[in-house]
């Protein structure tokens, strides 16, 4: 049953394989500081990797956004995915993910390779043509009031 639960799990992930454009606005930043895919400087790769195991996200933006590299994976034990998130500044991450009916949850609620200062959640809504996927990072002192952090839009490349 376990094979079967992960095989499902990872077919799932197909909506997320492609190369795709993204656009970030920071509520609190000057306007200059957008990060948008107007001159091609903010994507995202998401890519199959070692046998189809494992998804890939490379992400490459301007500043004030760090360029970033997360590992999704299925575990059919706990039945959950994960990302694992490095980006370069240095700094890991490890958040609960969930996929389901277009909508794609990261969550880090608990330390991980790091002290937990705040937590950390996003919810992404994909498009009903799979194009798109709309979105917002939040973050909470304590852990159940939430604030807006910064919106994030991926649009497919064609």
């Amino acid at each position: 049953m376990g094979n079967d639960i992960r095989s499902v799990a990872l077919e799932r992930l197909d909506a997320f394989i492609g190369n795709w454009r993204m656009e970030a606005s920071f509520p609190l930043a000057p306007p200059a500081e957008a990060v948008s895919s107007d001159d091609d400087a903010a994507s995202a790769v998401f890519e199959w990797a070692l046998g189809g195991q494992f998804v890939i996200q490379r992400s490459t933006a301007p500043h004030p956004a760090p360029d970033s590299l997360a590992i999704i994976r299925f575990d059919p034990e706990s039945e959950r995915y994960s990302q694992h998130y490095f980006d370069s500044r240095g700094v890991v991450r490890m958040y609960a993910m969930t996929f389901n009916d277009g909508v794609w949850t990261l969550l880090r609620d608990a330390p991980d390779f790091s002290p937990l200062a705040f937590s950390q959640r996003f919810t992404g809504t994909f498009g009903d043509d799979g194009n798109s996927i709309v979105g917002r990072w939040e973050e909470s002192r304590d852990g159940s009031n939430w604030d807006h952090d910064f919106d994030l839009t991926y649009s497919k490349a064609p």
